[in-house]
């Protein structure tokens, strides 16, 4: 899949909270469906991604467990710590049920590919729900896809931002994150990197068209 890119940038996109409505939305959404308080279902998160040595997702991202076992996992935690009975059961089709892409932001990924860009996702995702990633946005419109289940490594982590620009065939800073945590963005920018928060499509195509105006190469005075 990995592309030699004829503009002097690669353009890595995360996934969820970018290419798809804001976590928060979805957070109240799922929470409301499976019936249970938000700050529960956050904090029961956090304690399963303790025992693993990780935060809330870490386990399932990496992966260390698998979905079902994760969920299993949440609802004893559910139980045991604040007396809530929940069925978190098939967490993943119930968590991206009705999540719509973000059509804007797709459009813009395309457009920085139609001016030469490399365009990578790069995102941590369990390995249970790249169908659902799929069904949002396939495959066509990324030059190569880094995923934390695939390499064994995670954003923030340096080792999955070095690997991503050895994917992409340029140097650290020929490299942009375009991601919506604040902790992505700043181990991106460790790694050399140059990066974008992500707060809506508009203001992020704003400044990665900005720094693909810098990074043009002069033309040729005859």
């Amino acid at each position: 899949m990995t592309a030699k890119p004829s503009a002097p940038l690669a353009i890595w996109t995360d996934f969820g909270g970018v290419l798809t409505p804001p976590v928060s939305v979805t957070f109240n959404e799922f929470a409301d469906r499976v019936g249970v308080p938000l700050w529960s279902l956050k904090e029961s998160m956090r304690l399963v991604g303790e025992k693993y040595g990780t935060d809330s997702m870490g386990a399932i991202d990496i992966p260390l467990i698998d979905e079902a076992a994760w969920s299993d996992e949440l609802e004893d935690v559910l139980g045991s710590t604040f007396g809530i009975v929940a069925d978190l059961e098939n967490f993943g089709d119930r968590w991206f049920a009705g999540r719509p892409a973000n059509a804007r932001w797709t459009a813009a990924l395309d457009a920085f590919r139609a001016r030469g860009a490399f365009v990578g996702m790069l995102s941590n995702l369990p390995p249970s729900w790249v169908r659902h990633r799929r069904v949002m946005i396939d495959d066509s419109h990324f030059d190569d896809i880094v995923c934390s289940y695939e390499v064994g490594s995670r954003k923030p982590d340096p080792e999955i931002f070095h690997l991503a620009a050895e994917r992409a065939g340029l140097a650290p800073h020929q490299c942009v994150l375009v991601d919506d945590l604040e902790k992505n963005v700043v181990g991106a920018m460790e790694a050399g990197w140059q990066a974008v928060h992500f707060h809506d499509a508009e203001q992020a195509a704003r400044q990665v068209a900005h720094l693909l105006d810098a990074a043009a190469p002069t033309p040729a005075l005859v």
